[in-house]
């Protein structure tokens, strides 16, 4: 970075300098010299204005962008609480239909239990009789 000041003259080559560093290096009138081009303080001001504002654009942007992925990750959260969720259920649900499915073939069995004992109380009975 070199600059040299001479009296009201500022010369800039091809060096980055801070918006508080030109700040501190301009006065009214104050004529400065960048890549070889003579700039007055009036057009420095103006190009840093319309940086600011470029960069203002920018940051804007960038939040406006940044805003639109956080209410996605929040809104894909709550569809995924919302999934566990029902998963939740869901395994509930199929562990009572397993219980449902065990006592239905418990209930099978014990009507064909109950079957067989009204056979034997009949064969028992038709055997008395004979007796």
């Amino acid at each position: 970075m070199s600059h040299t000041r001479m009296g009201h003259v500022t010369y800039m080559t091809r060096s980055c300098h801070t918006y508080e560093w030109v700040m501190s290096h301009i006065r009214m009138g104050h004529v400065i010299y960048m890549n070889g081009s003579c700039h007055t303080y009036e057009w420095v001001m103006s190009h840093i204005r319309m940086l600011c504002m470029a960069a203002e654009l920018k940051c804007n942007y960038l939040l406006q962008h940044t805003t639109t992925h956080c209410n996605t990750l929040q809104h894909t959260a709550t569809h995924r609480n919302t999934l566990q969720h029902t998963a939740t259920h869901y395994n509930t649900l199929q562990h009572t239909a397993t219980h449902c499915n065990t006592l239905q073939h418990t209930a099978t069995h014990c009507n064909t239990l109950q079957h067989t004992a009204t056979h034997c109380n009949t064969l028992r009975h038709h055997t008395r009789q004979l007796n």
